[in-house]
């Protein structure tokens, strides 16, 4: 995503969103599972209940997101595509 950056009074630089695309949210959704991974695997050692815990929001992570992916494959690539162009459509005419 182009990234455009603006400096403020304060000597603070902001990034401003340039692009608004619903195919980054593929990327997003593989390195939010590597990091679920990762803090799975950093907190292993930790109390029963924190074990407890972290699997089933990781299993609700990884069912939603199989049925999302079964689902886009049930409604076929090009419903997929139309449905992301009348979000992008939706949510640039919200800007």
């Amino acid at each position: 995503m182009p990234e455009e950056t603006v400096d403020t009074k304060d000597g603070m630089k902001i990034r401003k969103l340039v692009e608004l695309r619903t195919t980054t949210a593929k990327e997003y959704e593989d390195v939010m599972l590597s990091r679920v991974e990762e803090f799975k695997e950093q907190n292993k050692g930790n109390s029963q209940f924190n074990n407890a815990v972290q699997n089933t929001i990781v299993k609700a992570f990884s069912t939603l997101l199989d049925l999302k992916l079964e689902v886009e494959k049930a409604i076929g690539e090009e419903t997929v595509k139309k449905a992301h162009k009348v979000i992008d459509d939706i949510l640039l005419t919200g800007l």
